[in-house]
């Protein structure tokens, strides 16, 4: 093992490492080999902790175990894209909004020129004219009708004319108002829903076709997150599981904010490229969150054992296995750990620490520095 005396933290104080625990001693004077001698195994005072800049945290039990962690991707479902149309095709004239604006509902995203609607207007007075004029001939009619002078099927006839002009009447009326037509033949399309514009696919003087979406709204109020489960997990998975996601938003004390979510589905076969399973989660909020991002995701199992907590900070890797260096009374012993899931900056340990026992969260390069090979 190593003996060194720190650099930087005044000639006072000797640090060793011996047996797999650290011990530092305020004894200028003696040569390391006689301090290791002499002082209690690992002795650390306060003042010497302080100077090493090493702080500890308790372990914490765990209510449940993880099933592990797992790469995620946050994507939108499939009913929070909304595309918006025109229903004549048209030049666009004005164009109100950019891609990537929120926008409310019913906010004006473009107006539209069209020769269409101006046709449809036509036809509408037109039809409204013939209406007015069906009406008076069928009530005519059917008054004769009833009096004998006329034949009923000449009635008949007459309302069947009357309801077909009605229909005319109420068919164009739908149209111009599904448009929001003008007179002049402008059309203003405005957002279905409230959400981000994904996608403007128009320019000021281009074409707008009834059968192409120039704008397309994402409703970012619901995310879900696609994850890859790893071969050892399948079967462990179910619908219904919870799962966790760190989020980018932080808390008070600046410590990132968890995202909860249930599994919604699980696939049934492996992926032969990846060896991975296709699993699908609703996540209950989307603070700090965004399309496309990849994140890690905690898979909570409904089994009984548990585990212990610890800040992330504390494990560290040591001839590639993690370790966590424990306190006991005054010296720190390197301790070899299973890590069973991390969720931002916390990990789950399954075995290595038991609850309540202090580990370092600071000054951990300097302790695994110290005991280094």
């Amino acid at each position: 093992m190593n003996r060194n005396i720190l650099a930087g933290m005044g000639a006072a104080i000797l640090v060793a490492a011996v047996g797999g625990f650290v011990w530092l001693r305020d004894e200028p004077g003696e040569p390391a080999a006689a301090a290791a001698t002499e002082a209690p195994a690992g002795a650390l005072s306060a003042k010497q902790l302080e100077r090493l800049n090493i702080t500890t945290k308790p372990a914490v039990l765990a209510a449940t175990l993880p099933l592990g962690t797992v790469p995620g991707t946050i994507t939108l479902p499939p009913e929070a894209r909304v595309a918006v149309t025109a229903p004549f095709a048209g030049a666009a004239i004005r164009i109100f909004v950019i891609e990537g604006q929120q926008v409310r509902q019913g906010d004006p995203l473009a107006i539209v020129r069209a020769a269409e609607p101006v046709q449809y207007g036509a036809e509408l007075a037109r039809a409204r004219s013939e209406l007015a004029l069906a009406e008076t001939r069928a009530a005519r009619l059917d008054q004769l009708a009833r009096e004998g002078v006329v034949a009923g099927a000449r009635a008949d006839e007459a309302g069947a004319q009357l309801r077909q002009t009605r229909a005319t009447v109420a068919e164009h009326q739908r149209l111009l108002a599904l448009a929001g037509a003008g007179a002049d033949g402008t059309m203003t399309l405005r957002a279905p829903i409230s959400g981000r514009l994904a996608r403007v696919a128009v320019e000021t003087g281009g074409p707008v076709g009834g059968m192409t979406a120039p704008f397309v709204i994402e409703n970012a109020s619901a995310y879900r997150v696609d994850l890859q489960l790893p071969e050892r997990l399948a079967g462990q998975v179910h619908p219904g599981m919870t799962v966790t996601v760190q989020s980018a938003a932080s808390d008070a004390q600046g410590q990132p904010v968890p995202v909860s979510g249930r599994i919604l589905s699980v696939g049934a076969s492996l992926d032969p490229a990846t060896r991975s399973l296709p699993a699908k989660a609703h996540l209950e909020t989307t603070a700090g969150l965004v399309s496309g991002k990849g994140v890690m995701v905690v898979i909570h199992g409904a089994g009984t054992a548990t585990g212990v907590a610890v800040p992330a900070a504390a494990v560290t890797q040591i001839e590639g296995k993690d370790h966590v260096f424990v306190r006991d009374r005054t010296r720190f012993v390197r301790r070899p750990v299973n890590v069973a899931a991390q969720n931002g900056a916390e990990s789950v340990i399954s075995d290595g620490v038991r609850p309540g026992e202090p580990v370092a969260v600071t000054g951990v390069a300097e302790l695994k520095a110290l005991l280094a090979e």
